[in-house]
């Protein structure tokens, strides 16, 4: 069978935990190191995230708002990645811990206060749960990284999309999509000057994109895994909520995104089915589903709930009398 990437077989490490991990497939039956976020979007604007694979000076080759237009590009992770985090600070907080927080406890913000705010919101200072050499800090310290610091567990790519679907790879963390160069305008509302445009603004979007987002763990621990498919699963279910959609416009119904990881099980061949319209899900592909959803994903949901329960003694620990 081939996986994804040709990685090399890793074991999971589960030694820092205080419950058993076990798997009831090897991993070297699983995508992993690599994780696939499947994403539909309608519109996504993420400001200046887009990278088209044309320049947007050479106007005499192209227009930017013409429909015909075979636009490719790449979406920028760092919109992703923060709408990622919220997701996982979401759930370290509905689990009843403190989320570390992604800015620097020192740093000139443009609110007075706003750090000590966020603090009284179910965060800790970044950093501050890092006890000594070699503590890697909290679960979103650790997967996310600090800056200047240890580098993060998971490491975030950026999208590559194409309007032309035979040119997408969803392997590959690519995604079929749309791209426009929009222009919106504020018009005068008096009746003296007919609706004379005010101002003109531009903004680049993409439309219809359906793909994969591919995540990479430097390393194998199933807390990392748990984190994240909880929190793929928390802004699925929140997506139209106004703080956990992705990017701008989203009172234009923009950044609402249907998504969910893809079952780590799958074959390249089967990801790609996935993706493939034409054809439907296999009998076994139907059997991994049952084997991801009913043993697997609930051991890597388990050992997050153990990691968060050694760090905040307030969370209970998987399997004990309080949990």
């Amino acid at each position: 069978m081939t996986m994804h990437g040709e990685q090399d077989a890793q074991a999971f490490d589960a030694s820092h935990l205080d419950v058993d991990f076990d798997l009831p497939r090897p991993v070297d039956e699983m995508a992993f190191p690599d994780i696939y976020v499947g994403l539909d979007i309608d519109l996504l604007a993420p400001g200046d995230g887009i990278v088209t694979d044309r320049h947007h000076a050479s106007a005499d080759r192209y227009e930017a708002d013409d429909p015909q237009n075979q636009i490719a590009g790449q979406i920028s992770p760092f919109t992703l990645s923060g709408w990622l985090r919220h997701g996982c600070e979401r759930v370290v907080q509905t689990a009843g811990a403190t989320a570390c927080h992604p800015g620097e406890s020192n740093a000139d913000y443009m609110l007075e206060d706003v750090y000590d705010r966020d603090l009284d919101s179910g965060y800790h200072e970044k950093g501050s749960c890092v006890d000594g050499d070699g503590d890697a800090g909290c679960v979103v310290h650790d997967l996310f990284g600090g800056f200047g610091n240890r580098a993060g567990r998971v490491i975030r790519r950026p999208i590559r999309f194409s309007p032309i679907r035979r040119q997408v790879d969803v392997t590959k963390g690519e995604a079929e999509a749309h791209y426009r160069q929009l222009n919106t305008q504020v018009r005068s509302r008096n009746a003296a000057d007919e609706g004379q445009p005010l101002r003109q603004a531009t903004r680049d979007v993409v439309g219809n994109l359906v793909g994969t987002w591919r995540l990479t763990l430097r390393e194998l621990k199933p807390e990392y895994v748990g984190l994240l498919v909880e929190a793929i699963d928390y802004l699925d279910a929140h997506s139209d909520e106004y703080a956990m959609q992705l990017g701008g416009a989203r009172n234009f119904g923009a950044g609402i995104v249907d998504a969910e990881v893809v079952n780590p099980l799958y074959s390249d061949a089967e990801l790609r089915r996935v993706y493939n319209r034409a054809q439907d899900a296999t009998s076994g592909m139907d059997t991994k589903d049952d084997v991801w959803r009913d043993q697997c994903r609930a051991e890597f949901v388990r050992a997050l709930q153990a990691r968060t329960a050694a760090r905040d003694g307030d969370v209970p620990v998987p399997g004990g009398e309080s949990a």
